[in-house]
Protein backbone atom coordinates (compact mmCIF):
# COMPACT_ATOMS: atom_id res chain seq x y z
CA UNK A 1 0.00 0.00 0.00
CA UNK A 2 1.15 3.27 -0.93
CA UNK A 3 2.03 5.78 2.18
CA UNK A 4 0.40 9.37 1.21
CA UNK A 5 2.83 11.88 -0.10
CA UNK A 6 0.97 15.37 1.28
CA UNK A 7 0.31 16.66 4.74
CA UNK A 8 -3.10 17.42 6.15
CA UNK A 9 -3.31 20.49 7.63
CA UNK A 10 -3.13 20.08 11.26
CA UNK A 11 -7.14 20.04 12.86
CA UNK A 12 -6.05 21.56 16.13
CA UNK A 13 -4.92 24.88 14.39
CA UNK A 14 -7.69 27.32 14.15
CA UNK A 15 -7.64 31.33 13.28
CA UNK A 16 -9.50 31.86 17.09
CA UNK A 17 -6.84 31.35 19.90
CA UNK A 18 -9.46 30.08 22.15
CA UNK A 19 -11.70 28.55 19.74
CA UNK A 20 -15.53 27.76 21.26
CA UNK A 21 -15.11 30.32 24.03
CA UNK A 22 -17.61 33.00 22.83
CA UNK A 23 -16.46 35.60 25.63
CA UNK A 24 -12.41 35.15 23.66
CA UNK A 25 -13.86 34.78 19.89
CA UNK A 26 -12.14 37.90 18.59
CA UNK A 27 -8.70 37.02 20.13
CA UNK A 28 -7.14 35.65 16.77
CA UNK A 29 -3.88 34.47 15.95
CA UNK A 30 -3.24 36.93 12.80
CA UNK A 31 -3.68 39.83 15.46
CA UNK A 32 -1.76 38.37 18.07
CA UNK A 33 0.63 37.93 14.81
CA UNK A 34 0.35 41.65 14.09
CA UNK A 35 1.70 42.16 17.93
CA UNK A 36 4.35 40.39 17.13
CA UNK A 37 5.63 41.83 14.18
CA UNK A 38 5.27 45.37 15.43
CA UNK A 39 7.19 44.16 18.59
CA UNK A 40 9.79 42.52 16.45
CA UNK A 41 10.30 45.58 14.60
CA UNK A 42 10.82 47.90 17.31
CA UNK A 43 13.47 45.82 19.31
CA UNK A 44 15.55 45.74 15.99
CA UNK A 45 15.05 49.46 15.80
CA UNK A 46 15.95 49.77 19.14
CA UNK A 47 19.34 47.73 18.68
CA UNK A 48 20.33 50.14 15.60
CA UNK A 49 19.71 53.13 18.20
CA UNK A 50 22.21 51.95 20.24
CA UNK A 51 24.44 51.28 17.18
CA UNK A 52 24.12 54.59 16.84
CA UNK A 53 22.82 54.21 13.31
CA UNK A 54 19.62 56.53 14.02
CA UNK A 55 21.75 59.66 14.89
CA UNK A 56 21.97 62.31 12.00
CA UNK A 57 23.36 66.17 11.84
CA UNK A 58 21.79 69.19 12.53
CA UNK A 59 21.35 72.05 10.18
CA UNK A 60 23.86 73.88 12.39
CA UNK A 61 26.26 70.70 12.43
CA UNK A 62 25.33 69.86 16.06
CA UNK A 63 24.67 66.07 16.75
CA UNK A 64 21.08 64.98 16.86
CA UNK A 65 20.87 61.77 18.93
CA UNK A 66 17.38 59.45 18.43
CA UNK A 67 15.70 58.38 21.16
CA UNK A 68 13.34 55.52 22.44
CA UNK A 69 10.53 57.77 21.77
CA UNK A 70 11.33 58.88 18.37
CA UNK A 71 11.25 55.13 18.00
CA UNK A 72 8.14 54.52 19.42
CA UNK A 73 6.66 57.40 17.37
CA UNK A 74 8.10 56.54 14.05
CA UNK A 75 6.29 53.07 14.39
CA UNK A 76 3.05 54.51 15.60
CA UNK A 77 3.00 56.38 12.41
CA UNK A 78 4.15 54.05 10.24
CA UNK A 79 1.40 51.58 11.60
CA UNK A 80 -1.09 53.81 11.18
CA UNK A 81 0.02 54.82 7.63
CA UNK A 82 0.45 50.89 6.74
CA UNK A 83 -2.95 50.10 7.61
CA UNK A 84 -4.95 52.57 6.03
CA UNK A 85 -2.85 52.25 2.91
CA UNK A 86 -3.35 48.35 3.35
CA UNK A 87 -7.00 48.30 3.62
CA UNK A 88 -7.44 50.59 1.08
CA UNK A 89 -5.63 49.36 -1.88
CA UNK A 90 -7.25 46.05 -0.62
CA UNK A 91 -10.22 47.44 -1.31
CA UNK A 92 -10.12 49.24 -4.08
CA UNK A 93 -7.75 47.16 -6.28
CA UNK A 94 -8.24 43.71 -4.94
CA UNK A 95 -12.21 43.58 -4.69
CA UNK A 96 -14.03 43.25 -7.94
CA UNK A 97 -17.53 43.52 -6.48
CA UNK A 98 -17.51 47.64 -6.69
CA UNK A 99 -19.26 47.94 -3.26
CA UNK A 100 -16.55 50.10 -1.73
CA UNK A 101 -16.37 52.75 -4.48
CA UNK A 102 -20.06 52.92 -4.07
CA UNK A 103 -20.02 53.11 -0.23
CA UNK A 104 -16.49 54.11 0.41
CA UNK A 105 -17.48 54.49 4.16
CA UNK A 106 -17.00 50.55 4.14
CA UNK A 107 -13.71 50.28 3.97
CA UNK A 108 -13.32 50.79 7.63
CA UNK A 109 -16.43 49.33 8.82
CA UNK A 110 -15.72 46.20 11.03
CA UNK A 111 -18.99 44.62 10.74
CA UNK A 112 -20.34 42.68 8.46
CA UNK A 113 -24.57 41.41 8.04
CA UNK A 114 -24.92 42.61 12.17
CA UNK A 115 -21.32 40.27 13.27
CA UNK A 116 -18.33 41.76 14.14
CA UNK A 117 -15.70 40.24 11.26
CA UNK A 118 -12.46 42.96 11.54
CA UNK A 119 -11.14 44.48 8.66
CA UNK A 120 -10.97 41.49 6.92
CA UNK A 121 -8.51 42.16 3.53
CA UNK A 122 -5.05 44.01 4.05
CA UNK A 123 -2.89 44.48 0.89
CA UNK A 124 1.09 43.67 1.25
CA UNK A 125 1.59 46.45 -1.55
CA UNK A 126 -0.84 49.19 -0.29
CA UNK A 127 0.76 49.14 3.66
CA UNK A 128 4.28 49.18 1.92
CA UNK A 129 2.91 52.56 -0.33
CA UNK A 130 0.92 53.19 2.82
CA UNK A 131 4.10 52.93 5.39
CA UNK A 132 6.59 54.59 2.77
CA UNK A 133 4.33 57.85 3.30
CA UNK A 134 4.21 57.44 7.02
CA UNK A 135 8.18 57.42 7.03
CA UNK A 136 8.16 60.33 4.72
CA UNK A 137 5.94 62.54 6.95
CA UNK A 138 7.81 61.49 10.05
CA UNK A 139 10.99 62.20 8.87
CA UNK A 140 9.47 65.65 7.30
CA UNK A 141 7.97 66.75 10.77
CA UNK A 142 11.07 65.99 12.52
CA UNK A 143 13.37 67.01 10.22
CA UNK A 144 15.32 64.04 10.18
CA UNK A 145 17.00 62.47 6.92
CA UNK A 146 14.63 60.49 5.46
CA UNK A 147 16.98 57.68 3.87
CA UNK A 148 18.70 57.31 7.30
CA UNK A 149 15.51 56.00 8.96
CA UNK A 150 13.94 54.60 6.20
CA UNK A 151 17.28 52.15 6.11
CA UNK A 152 16.74 51.33 9.77
CA UNK A 153 12.99 50.36 9.37
CA UNK A 154 13.68 48.33 6.28
CA UNK A 155 15.97 46.10 8.33
CA UNK A 156 13.27 46.05 11.02
CA UNK A 157 10.59 44.74 9.18
CA UNK A 158 11.25 41.30 7.40
CA UNK A 159 11.36 39.40 10.41
CA UNK A 160 8.10 41.17 11.76
CA UNK A 161 6.71 39.75 8.31
CA UNK A 162 7.71 36.70 9.18
CA UNK A 163 5.29 36.40 11.47
CA UNK A 164 2.52 37.80 9.55
CA UNK A 165 2.86 34.89 6.93
CA UNK A 166 2.65 32.96 9.87
CA UNK A 167 -0.63 34.53 10.55
CA UNK A 168 -2.27 34.12 7.17
CA UNK A 169 -0.96 29.95 7.76
CA UNK A 170 -3.01 29.63 10.90
CA UNK A 171 -5.87 30.86 9.25
CA UNK A 172 -5.77 28.47 6.29
CA UNK A 173 -5.64 31.13 3.87
CA UNK A 174 -3.45 32.73 1.01
CA UNK A 175 -2.32 28.81 0.41
CA UNK A 176 -1.03 27.89 -2.63
CA UNK A 177 -1.69 25.80 -6.15
CA UNK A 178 -2.13 22.18 -6.15
CA UNK A 179 1.10 19.96 -5.81
CA UNK A 180 2.35 16.29 -5.69
CA UNK A 181 5.36 17.45 -3.60
CA UNK A 182 5.46 15.41 -0.38
CA UNK A 183 5.15 18.66 1.90
CA UNK A 184 1.97 19.37 -0.14
CA UNK A 185 -0.63 20.67 2.68
CA UNK A 186 -4.44 19.59 2.52
CA UNK A 187 -6.08 22.83 4.08
CA UNK A 188 -9.87 22.66 4.48
CA UNK A 189 -11.06 25.52 2.79
CA UNK A 190 -9.80 25.02 -0.20
CA UNK A 191 -11.52 24.83 -3.51
CA UNK A 192 -12.48 21.16 -4.15
CA UNK A 193 -12.69 19.00 -7.34
CA UNK A 194 -14.83 16.08 -8.54
CA UNK A 195 -13.28 12.85 -7.66
CA UNK A 196 -14.27 11.94 -11.40
CA UNK A 197 -12.54 13.93 -13.41
CA UNK A 198 -9.43 12.11 -15.01
CA UNK A 199 -6.98 14.50 -14.50
CA UNK A 200 -8.09 14.47 -10.49
CA UNK A 201 -7.86 10.32 -10.63
CA UNK A 202 -4.12 10.77 -12.40
CA UNK A 203 -3.04 13.35 -9.45
CA UNK A 204 -4.73 11.81 -6.65
CA UNK A 205 -2.66 8.31 -7.93
CA UNK A 206 0.33 10.30 -7.64
CA UNK A 207 0.15 11.29 -4.36
CA UNK A 208 -1.53 7.88 -3.03
CA UNK A 209 -4.66 9.68 -1.93
CA UNK A 210 -7.98 7.77 -1.99
CA UNK A 211 -11.30 9.71 -2.51
CA UNK A 212 -13.74 9.48 0.18
CA UNK A 213 -16.74 11.28 -1.22
CA UNK A 214 -17.19 12.55 -4.79
CA UNK A 215 -15.50 15.81 -4.07
CA UNK A 216 -11.59 15.59 -3.03
CA UNK A 217 -9.69 18.28 -1.10
CA UNK A 218 -6.12 17.99 -3.01
CA UNK A 219 -2.64 19.01 -1.29
CA UNK A 220 -1.35 22.67 -1.94
CA UNK A 221 1.66 24.51 -1.32
CA UNK A 222 2.30 25.91 1.96
CA UNK A 223 3.36 29.36 -0.16
CA UNK A 224 2.46 31.39 3.20
CA UNK A 225 5.41 29.36 4.73
CA UNK A 226 7.31 30.00 1.86
CA UNK A 227 6.75 33.90 2.17
CA UNK A 228 7.98 33.57 5.99
CA UNK A 229 11.34 31.85 5.00
CA UNK A 230 12.47 33.82 2.30
CA UNK A 231 10.43 36.98 1.97
CA UNK A 232 10.99 37.60 6.02
CA UNK A 233 13.99 35.14 7.41
CA UNK A 234 16.14 35.27 4.74
CA UNK A 235 15.73 38.77 3.06
CA UNK A 236 16.45 39.82 6.71
CA UNK A 237 19.80 37.80 6.84
CA UNK A 238 21.00 39.56 3.91
CA UNK A 239 19.98 43.03 5.25
CA UNK A 240 21.29 42.83 8.34
CA UNK A 241 24.65 41.26 7.77
CA UNK A 242 25.05 44.29 5.01
CA UNK A 243 23.56 46.72 7.00
CA UNK A 244 26.64 47.92 8.90
CA UNK A 245 28.19 47.73 5.44
CA UNK A 246 25.92 49.96 3.11
CA UNK A 247 27.88 52.22 0.75
CA UNK A 248 24.85 54.99 1.13
CA UNK A 249 22.02 55.52 2.96
CA UNK A 250 19.11 54.41 1.14
CA UNK A 251 21.34 51.10 0.00
CA UNK A 252 19.33 48.79 2.35
CA UNK A 253 15.92 50.31 1.74
CA UNK A 254 16.68 49.39 -2.00
CA UNK A 255 17.44 46.16 -1.28
CA UNK A 256 14.60 45.15 0.54
CA UNK A 257 12.55 47.05 -1.73
CA UNK A 258 14.07 44.79 -5.06
CA UNK A 259 14.83 42.16 -2.54
CA UNK A 260 11.21 41.16 -1.63
CA UNK A 261 9.74 42.24 -4.81
CA UNK A 262 12.30 39.25 -6.09
CA UNK A 263 11.32 36.55 -3.83
CA UNK A 264 7.91 37.75 -3.71
CA UNK A 265 7.37 37.33 -8.02
CA UNK A 266 8.96 33.80 -8.03
CA UNK A 267 6.81 32.58 -4.80
CA UNK A 268 3.87 34.00 -6.48
CA UNK A 269 4.00 30.67 -9.21
CA UNK A 270 3.57 28.87 -5.99
CA UNK A 271 0.71 30.99 -4.68
CA UNK A 272 -3.04 30.97 -5.95
CA UNK A 273 -4.21 33.88 -7.39
CA UNK A 274 -7.32 35.44 -6.24
CA UNK A 275 -10.14 33.61 -7.66
CA UNK A 276 -12.56 36.89 -8.70
CA UNK A 277 -8.96 38.04 -10.29
CA UNK A 278 -7.20 35.58 -11.84
CA UNK A 279 -4.17 36.55 -14.54
CA UNK A 280 -3.61 39.74 -14.89
CA UNK A 281 -1.64 39.13 -18.13
CA UNK A 282 -1.90 35.61 -19.59
CA UNK A 283 -0.18 33.44 -22.04
CA UNK A 284 -3.47 31.36 -22.06
CA UNK A 285 -6.60 33.21 -20.62
CA UNK A 286 -8.44 29.84 -19.96
CA UNK A 287 -5.52 28.78 -17.58
CA UNK A 288 -6.53 27.85 -14.24
CA UNK A 289 -5.92 28.96 -11.26
CA UNK A 290 -5.12 26.60 -8.91
CA UNK A 291 -2.53 25.07 -11.11
CA UNK A 292 0.55 26.73 -12.68
CA UNK A 293 0.67 25.90 -16.63
CA UNK A 294 2.99 28.80 -17.85
CA UNK A 295 5.26 31.15 -16.71
CA UNK A 296 3.66 33.60 -18.81
CA UNK A 297 0.64 33.76 -16.83
CA UNK A 298 0.82 36.70 -14.88
CA UNK A 299 -0.51 37.74 -11.34
CA UNK A 300 -1.42 41.06 -9.77
CA UNK A 301 1.22 40.51 -7.19
CA UNK A 302 3.95 39.98 -9.99
CA UNK A 303 3.24 42.63 -11.77
CA UNK A 304 3.50 44.96 -8.45
CA UNK A 305 6.72 42.94 -7.47
CA UNK A 306 8.13 43.88 -10.57
CA UNK A 307 7.49 47.35 -10.10
CA UNK A 308 9.03 47.13 -6.43
CA UNK A 309 12.67 45.53 -8.24
CA UNK A 310 12.50 47.72 -10.77
CA UNK A 311 12.18 50.84 -7.59
CA UNK A 312 14.85 49.39 -5.72
CA UNK A 313 17.38 49.06 -8.42
CA UNK A 314 16.22 52.93 -9.67
CA UNK A 315 16.65 53.70 -5.90
CA UNK A 316 20.13 51.68 -5.56
CA UNK A 317 21.73 53.62 -8.87
CA UNK A 318 20.46 57.23 -7.57
CA UNK A 319 22.04 56.60 -4.26
CA UNK A 320 25.55 55.50 -5.94
CA UNK A 321 25.42 58.20 -8.54
CA UNK A 322 25.03 60.64 -5.75
CA UNK A 323 27.77 59.00 -3.51
CA UNK A 324 30.17 59.64 -6.66
CA UNK A 325 28.94 62.81 -7.44
CA UNK A 326 29.84 64.02 -3.50
CA UNK A 327 32.88 62.59 -3.26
Amino acid sequence: MMLPLYVTYPSWIHPEIFPGVPVLSLLRWYGLMYIFAFGTAFFVLKKLLREGALDSTNADGTLRKATEDDIFSFIATGIVFLLIGARVFSTLVYDTSGIYFKKPWLIFWPFQNGRFTGLAGMSYHGGFIGGLLGMIFWCWRHNVPFFKWADAMVTAIPLGYTFGRIGNFMNGELYGRITTAPWGMVFPHAEKFSSSLPWVKEFMAKIGMEAQTNLVNLPRHPSQLYEALFEGVILFSIIWLLHKKKPFDGFSGALYTGGYGFFRFFIEYFREPDADIGYRIAADSNAPIYMNTSLLNISTGQILCFLMILGGIGVAIAGYVIKKRRV
